[in-house]
């Protein structure tokens, strides 16, 4: 007879088996996505599947199957969970365990997600788990969220920082902006005046803080000239310097990228490494025939792989795509300031025509 246990842990546990039929359509469609929102642990998750992912940070003609994980919940964080995907065979004789199985655990804030890749393609293609008939598959996720220990301990916890205001030194830093209150420094942009303040400035980025307070000239300048940027661009990072907030982003559509593409090239240009990448999440998310040329010539001249992989994914996604995205301003700017670019296209191009 076994003996007694005792739990020496708590642990919330979700088990989902999911259906995913249309397999083969949904690989055709780009950047096509499904997803399902769950509650686990008293938290709300989001399960998504994306056919066409790839761990790898440039084009590749391996893409993997893949689901990911998501905490959703506002304000949550430090939340440890362990996220599993497993084929399931649906037949009466393989309904057991399956040798196609992948978990992996993390610590979850809100918005932090953890990516499971479950199988390639040319894998699944020779497997017993994909139903070529009715052309889907079956996928079993389980999320398993630990609990805190002491419950009692952890909602006393909750109560207390419930009654503690939330943190509003963003919008103070907003306030000295806008004011202009103790500005020190006015910078001149396309001959608009900007005022400033050197000590934040100087807190948010390096550069500005080897400008301002180190060997260069504008040290001792009370006014500085910037070139080559738009006012309102400037203004834009400058509210991101102070609040850690871009208003103009959380508009989606194409002013918004075009928005984002000018950030990108500021972001680098003063160290605002979280600019930059809030940036570049803005633009893989919103990328179209408009912008996408644009957006690959910044991805290839700022160092951004992720971004420059799926700017390629859309032009070769179909025919229609690269015509139409050859036939715009866009591709001629992309042509003149990156031409290696078109070349690794043309290459990508011909090895998925063999």
């Amino acid at each position: 007879m076994p003996p007694a246990t005792v739990d020496l842990t708590e642990a919330a546990r979700f088990v989902q088996l999911f259906k995913i039929s249309g397999l083969t359509a949904t690989k055709q469609k780009p950047r096509y996505t499904a997803s399902r929102a769950i509650t686990v642990g008293g938290l709300d998750w989001l399960i998504e599947f994306d056919p066409t992912a790839d761990p790898r940070l440039y084009v590749s003609t391996g893409d993997w199957i893949m689901f990911r994980a998501r905490l959703i919940s506002e304000g949550s964080g430090g939340v440890a969970a362990s996220f599993s995907c497993r084929l399931v065979d649906p037949s009466p004789t393989g309904l057991g365990n399956s040798p196609v199985e992948v978990i992996k655990s993390s610590i979850f804030y809100e918005n932090r997600s953890l990516d499971v890749f479950l199988i390639t393609w040319s894998d699944l293609e020779s497997s017993r788990y994909r139903k070529p008939k009715d052309d889907c598959i079956f996928v079993q996720c389980a999320l398993t969220v630990l609990e805190p220990q002491d419950a009692a301990a952890g909602a006393a916890a909750e109560d207390a920082a419930a009654s503690v205001p939330s943190s509003d030194l963003h919008l103070q830093l907003g306030e000295l902006l806008r004011s202009q209150k103790g500005a020190d420094i006015t910078f001149i942009v396309a001959g608009e005046p900007v005022p400033a303040h050197r000590s934040v400035l100087a807190a948010r980025s390096p550069v500005f803080m080897a400008g301002l307070f180190g060997d260069m000239r504008e040290k001792a300048s009370a006014i500085v000239e910037i070139n080559d940027m738009e006012v309102g661009v400037f203004k834009a990072m400058l509210h991101f310097v102070y609040t850690d907030t871009v208003p103009e982003l959380e508009e989606k559509g194409k002013q918004a990228t075009l928005m984002a593409q000018h950030l990108l090239e500021a972001a680098d240009r003063y160290g605002l490494e979280r600019l930059r990448r809030i940036c570049v999440e803005e633009m893989c998310t919103n990328i179209g025939v408009d912008t996408v040329a644009t957006t690959l010539a910044l991805a290839e001249q700022h160092g951004c792989s992720e971004l420059k992989s799926r700017c390629m994914k859309f032009i070769l996604a179909t025919t229609g795509n690269l015509h139409a995205v050859a036939a715009t301003e866009g591709y001629k700017h992309l042509e003149a300031s990156c031409p290696s670019v078109l070349t690794e296209l043309l290459n990508l191009m011909v090895k998925g025509n063999r």
